[in-house]
């Protein structure tokens, strides 16, 4: 069997996913594609929180906020992306895998992440309103602490979430003066 047009190529995946760990990616081009699945949650009317998960610098699986659409609560988009790597990988274990996500995660999908032994997250902008997964691990005794790299693209995730809630704050106003 030969690759495309011809080549000597026998797994044309195997070559990819060696060229991409050569090719390493950085966390702003990670967390740039991550913001792409936000903005498509910010076109959908969901809360725009985007996430993908990368495997030995392969994104492995990528999702964005379902849960106005799907009309349930545990369609966050980190919740989503987990579950599709675990079906990917065939384990709920995604020890060496990253987390990338627009929003800090929330106590839901800390838990999810911390479950499933994620190796490492990195997440855009802090979530100041609830709790979230850096206030739980500096306050539980947990089985498994995830290492965290946090503000990554944060200006621009920060800015896609505020003009969200404040376009919901404004034709709240209009709704409710009609």
């Amino acid at each position: 069997m030969s690759g495309p047009e011809g080549s000597s190529i026998k797994n044309v995946r195997l070559c990819v996913v060696a060229f991409l760990k050569e090719n390493k990616m950085t966390d702003i081009e990670y967390m740039k594609i991550a913001f792409n699945e936000a903005l498509k949650a910010y076109k959908e009317d969901e809360v725009p929180v985007g996430a993908i998960i990368v495997k030995d610098n392969v994104i492995i699986s990528q999702a964005y906020n379902l849960k106005e659409k799907k009309q349930l609560v545990t369609k966050h988009a980190e919740i989503i992306a987990i579950e599709e790597a675990e079906k990917l990988l065939k384990t709920w274990h995604l020890d060496d895998c990253t987390l990338y996500t627009t929003l800090e995660p929330c106590l839901m999908c800390s838990g999810a992440i911390i479950q499933s032994r994620i190796k490492r997250v990195v997440y855009g902008c802090s979530e100041n309103r609830w709790s979230s997964l850096s206030s739980l691990l500096k306050k539980e005794s947990l089985n498994h602490y995830p290492t965290i790299t946090a503000h990554i693209y944060e200006k621009e995730c920060s800015m896609l979430i505020s003009s969200y809630f404040k376009e919901k704050r404004v034709n709240n106003r209009i709704s409710l003066e009609v």
